[in-house]
């Protein structure tokens, strides 16, 4: 891994896996076979149809190359990233009451709601090396082609991630394809500005570019209700506006490093040296003592929500 996110430039997410027969996945990543065992010693309704959508895929094996952005940047994301509880109330309560869940782009399991049958779908190895033990089963696989059944789950989820698909349309159509209810999306509004982008304008035009504009949700998914996510001032999910009350962590490699958005531009060093001057002058506390003042902060993200 490079020391210092923010020069790299991210490549796209791909990757395909298919699936194994039963509740038990069996994912071949990089010619390593790994066995991940249900989620649930007390599987709640709903399980028996999410295995039976396993099952649908297949007993096909065999190794695929997996080329994914996290695993470069993702080895050490675990602990970096870790669900915030006031976000994962609104996210859980945006499923209703679906008892099985894709969650599409899964990562190492945050946010993934207890109590449901559960699938994750997540094209990074190194991502799925890091979910926790007792995680749901999880397939190595991208959102554009999801190796489960049409109608197979009560609801999709998808936290953070649609920017890393390289067809959204597709990812989108998929999504739609194989949830019988909700979809549900944590995503980030793109015209938002963010006092960051004020010192790291890099970031502006990054989010401009791959993240979609909120006008495409209804066009992919039809009619959406879109609410804003407020950021709460002690965010313990490191995701990139999370310090918004904090500017002195964006000064640290380490904090940097927890956001695929640092990895993804150029010549930050510029704008971080000016917020490091800002701070020790005392010129970022008098131009956002607003924002300072708040407990939350509307930093842009956006719940996105497609009924069933």
């Amino acid at each position: 891994m490079p020391p210092k996110p923010g020069g790299a430039r991210a490549a796209a997410r791909h990757g395909d896996m298919p699936g194994r027969q039963g509740a038990t996945a069996e994912v071949r990543r990089q010619g390593v076979d790994r066995k991940i065992g249900p989620h649930f010693i007390a599987p709640p309704p709903g399980w028996q149809r999410a295995a039976a959508a396993l099952a649908s895929v297949g007993s096909s094996s065999g190794s695929v190359a997996i080329n994914a952005i996290y695993d470069r940047i993702g080895t050490d994301y675990a602990r970096r990233r870790q669900a915030d509880p006031r976000v994962a109330r609104l996210i859980h309560a945006a499923l209703g009451t679906a008892q099985s869940v894709v969650n599409v782009g899964a990562g190492a399991g945050a946010y993934e709601p207890a109590g449901r049958a559960l699938i994750a779908v997540e094209p990074s190895a190194a991502m799925i090396a890091q979910r926790p033990a007792g995680a749901a089963p999880a397939l190595c696989a991208r959102a554009e082609a999801l190796p489960l059944a049409n109608k197979c789950v009560d609801a999709a989820l998808a936290v953070l991630t649609v920017h890393h698909w390289a067809d959204k349309t597709a990812g989108m159509r998929e999504l739609r394809r194989v949830a019988r209810g909700a979809i549900v999306l944590l995503t980030y509004d793109p015209a938002h500005r963010p006092w960051l982008t004020d010192y790291l304008p890099q970031l502006a035009a990054l989010d401009a570019a791959q993240m979609p504009a909120m006008a495409d949700y209804a066009r992919w998914l039809g009619p959406v209700r879109i609410s804003p996510v407020l950021v709460p001032h002690d965010c313990i999910d490191g995701f990139l506006y999370a310090y918004w009350r904090r500017p002195e962590a964006y000064l640290d490699p380490a904090v940097r490093a927890g956001s695929s958005s640092f990895w993804a531009i150029d010549g930050a060093e510029q704008g971080l040296a000016a917020l490091a001057d800002d701070l020790r002058a005392g010129a970022w506390a008098r131009r956002y003592a607003s924002v300072a003042a708040e407990d939350s902060y509307d930093a842009g993200y956006r719940l996105v929500v497609a009924p069933g």
